[in-house]
């Protein structure tokens, strides 16, 4: 007996409802809850913390009723955590979520096969160094009434990470539904750089999101109702912060703003409507060398980007903030006067480039993707491997190699990998065709090195369609095994993700 077509309903077509009506929230710091012993130092006392995942339900305009999510305490984004490099926490996540999720579950995903809890969540925090047990390993799930203790050592320079859910095959859904939110971690060397701070520097967490027209999250499916995977979604509802359409009040001065994508597979191209233009101080690893003057910024999904903004030659204007052609925000500058507390130093943080001779591996890695006799994605691979396939990446710890990231399709694949951070090398065209055939690269075209404001530290690298991307990686941190892939949340959810496992010296 044939199934029927799933019908989707009507997505709510967001340019009906007024813009900038709502203000811009700010994420609350989380509080710890206490002090318990560290697993790595016992007689050290560190902050610990209990963050729950559960269903809320929040109004993101207002002009809509409250939309159901799930998130990490009472408001989505979750909490932001605030703590300082070398100082250790622990927290403990806890699922607290319904037995049945609200958004389409594909049984035939690996991982989300029927015999498996509908409900699953298990926490990473991206961009983090920490031992394999706190990372979040994708098989790591816990159920509802569960939970899980993690221990993050903070042993890295200042930076903003983030923490999501990564449970294997329903990451996308988790995400989608609210399952996120910002953590910093600062340091001296920031400080003393006198940038904007307190009330002057804002996280912007940035997702895209499909709205019904009474306001509640609608995620597509196939016509397949057996298969519903999809294979990238995009909304036209852009939320910041949890609202769509904010405005903020700002003085006429500058301002940081702590960006991040967290869109499931949209890239942002960022600009102000009137072409004014911003620097970028630091990427997802923390500060560049040195600020990097934009008029545009892109940005995929996982990476984030630090910005300074100087208000003060647009006393009295309203600036819109817009990706491509979609709206994002609106940033009031008040027509009074403001005194300039912070500055823009010309140096930032000094990076040292890891010479290629430093590496003592490299590696061919390809990103695949499978269609169907339609044409439509159905599968897509790294290093045409499935995820359950034996570890072929055994990097030594302490050592250093180059991941050459080999990409034939026609997506750009935001690329991420656990534990490390690393520098681009450069890009370079190529001939797909007679790499797939003979293994051969052919390059078209000469090697372009990173952007200036990708010349930091990166734990996410966009790598483009047709071209080979060069990273070398230092795999400094702790032994075990850890996971890569690429950050379009359709992609990793359905097989472009790989295991990693760091290695004794011999």
């Amino acid at each position: 007996m044939a199934h029927a077509v799933p019908t989707m309903p009507v997505a709510l077509d967001v340019n009906t409802l007024a813009q900038f009506v709502d203000p811009l929230p700010v994420p609350e710091i989380v509080p710890p809850q206490g002090h318990r012993s560290s697993p790595t130092d016992p007689p050290k006392s560190v902050p610990f913390y209990r963050i729950k995942a559960q269903a809320i339900a929040s109004k993101v305009h207002r002009d809509l009723p409250p939309t159901k999510f799930w998130s990490f305490g009472p408001s989505t984004p979750g909490p932001t955590f605030e703590t300082r490099a070398g100082e250790g926490l622990l927290v403990e996540w806890v699922n607290a979520l319904p037995n049945e999720h609200f958004l389409p579950i594909d049984r035939t995903i690996h991982g989300a096969e029927n015999d498996k809890p509908a409900v699953r969540t298990v926490v990473h925090l991206h961009g983090a160094k920490t031992r394999p047990e706190s990372d979040g390993y994708p098989e790591d799930w816990i159920v509802p009434g569960k939970s899980s203790l993690y221990y993050y050592p903070n042993q890295q320079d200042a930076a903003m990470l983030w923490y999501h859910d990564h449970a294997i095959g329903i990451n996308r859904l988790n995400i989608y539904a609210g399952l996120f939110g910002a953590f910093f971690i600062r340091d001296g060397v920031e400080e003393a750089l006198n940038l904007p701070k307190g009330k002057y520097e804002l996280p912007l967490l940035l997702y895209d999101r499909l709205l019904t027209r009474d306001g509640q999250l609608l995620y597509p499916v196939s016509p397949d109702p057996e298969s519903p995977w999809v294979s990238e979604v995009s909304g036209n509802a852009i939320l910041v912060n949890g609202k769509l359409f904010p405005y903020l009040d700002v003085e006429p001065r500058s301002y940081r703003f702590r960006l991040l994508n967290a869109s499931n597979a949209r890239i942002y191209h960022l600009s102000f409507a009137n072409d004014a233009p911003f620097h970028q101080i630091g990427t997802d690893q923390g500060l560049l060398p040195a600020p990097v003057l934009l008029r545009e910024l892109e940005i995929a999904p996982g990476e984030r980007a630090d910005l300074v903004v100087d208000f003060s030659e647009h006393r009295g204007a309203q600036l819109v903030l817009k990706s491509d052609a979609l709206v994002i925000m609106q940033f009031r500058v008040s027509a009074g006067k403001a005194i300039e507390t912070s500055s823009l130093p010309s140096a930032l943080r000094p990076i040292a480039k890891i010479p290629e001779s430093q590496a003592v591996e490299t590696r061919l890695l390809t990103l695949d993707e499978f269609v169907n006799k339609a044409g439509k994605p159905a599968m897509l691979l790294l290093n045409a491997s499935h995820w359950k396939l034996p570890v072929t990446e055994k990097p030594v710890l302490g050592s250093t190699e180059i991941w050459t990231l080999i990409n034939p399709t026609n997506d750009t694949h935001p690329i991420h990998l656990h534990l490390v951070r690393f520098q681009i090398l450069d890009r370079q065209p190529y001939e797909p065709w007679l790499f797939q055939t003979k293994r051969q690269l052919h390059f078209i075209g000469p090697p372009e090195p990173p952007a200036p404001n990708e010349a930091g530290w990166k734990d996410t690298v966009q790598a483009y369609s047709r071209m080979v991307t060069r990273i070398i990686v230092p795999f400094e941190g702790f032994l075990g095994r850890y996971v890569w892939h690429c950050h379009i949340l359709e992609h990793e959810d359905n097989e472009m993700m790989r295991p990693f496992e760091v290695i004794p010296r011999a």
